[in-house]
């Protein structure tokens, strides 16, 4: 499947799984033309594309909003949007965990963020020359004057993700409340990487390598270089939330020793029913019977 196509695809699941609605507010991150075309092509009404790159203009979008955002700093009140995209735009970042957990911050619902993956497939073919450690190509494809990190001439690290990274980076912003997270797996050919290489006789290894990495990759998907991951709110608390910010009292102090509060803050038959004190509770009550 080639990019494309993973992309629409991607979004048309999510909209048949009802994460998602034609008429959602989404805001794309990271956006060009690209992404205009891809959700246009899907019939969404309410997009707004977003990029840090001055030189893009609103008259490129026509049907969507047009705004000039940083993912890492977005200038959005929180839940500000029913979901937020990215599509390879986060290792672009000097922080790409500020970026997603901004993303995160201001969606309501959800985000969808489409980006490389870190497998031992993809750093092997790192060290062939099938993939960039540093994402050069994009800087020569823009004359040396941008495409680097956060849109400069400098080369950015391509930062690759793992499925347990991206849990715990959202559960150490968001730690009071219960999250789903999907995966969506492809293979991506860097053909723009290959056609800029002047070694042609690397170039042309490197092509009949092909047919074995697809291969290799539909056997085993988890281990394909490019993949989506989907993030969806569930507004469900952890038992031991109120809300999110008050810790649910009673469920702690069944199960923990509390220290630092007055007598009168806990109730005498929550302190009992800790582990250390119920031998005192059956003590007592032996005594007094």
């Amino acid at each position: 499947m080639c990019m494309d196509d993973f992309y629409a695809e991607t979004l048309r699941r999510l909209l048949k799984d009802g994460w998602l609605g034609l008429d959602s507010s989404v805001l794309v991150v990271c956006g060009g033309p690209y992404d205009r075309d891809v959700f246009r092509g899907l019939g969404f009404r309410q997009v707004t594309i977003s990029n840090l790159d001055s030189r893009i203009e609103a008259s490129e979008f026509v049907q969507y909003p047009w705004s000039l955002q940083d993912v890492e700093r977005l200038r959005f009140e929180d839940d500000a949007f029913d979901f937020v995209v990215v599509h390879q735009g986060l290792h672009h970042c000097h922080s790409p965990h500020r970026g997603l957990v901004e993303m995160y911050r201001v969606a309501r619902v959800g985000v969808l963020a489409f980006e490389p993956r870190d497998t031992r497939l993809v750093r092997l073919g790192v060290r062939m020359g099938f993939g960039q450690e540093y994402e050069i190509a994009a800087v020569a494809g823009n004359g040396l004057r941008a495409g680097g990190v956060s849109n400069s001439a400098t080369p950015n690290f391509v930062y690759r993700w793992t499925e347990r990274e991206i849990e715990k980076t959202i559960r150490t912003f968001s730690p009071a409340g219960r999250v789903d997270v999907r995966y969506f797996s492809a293979l991506r050919v860097p053909e723009e990487r290959m056609r800029s290489m002047k070694n042609r006789l690397v170039a042309g290894s490197l092509r009949a390598l092909l047919p074995v990495v697809r291969l290799f990759a539909k056997v085993f998907p988890g281990q394909s270089n490019c993949f989506a991951f989907a993030i969806k709110k569930t507004g469900e608390l952890h038992p031991w939330m109120v809300d999110k910010a008050t810790v649910n009292e009673e469920w702690v102090g069944r199960r923990y020793a509390m220290s630092g509060l007055a007598d009168e803050e806990v109730a005498p038959d929550l302190i009992l029913k800790t582990a250390t004190n119920q031998r005192i509770k059956a003590e007592m009550e032996k005594r007094y019977r």
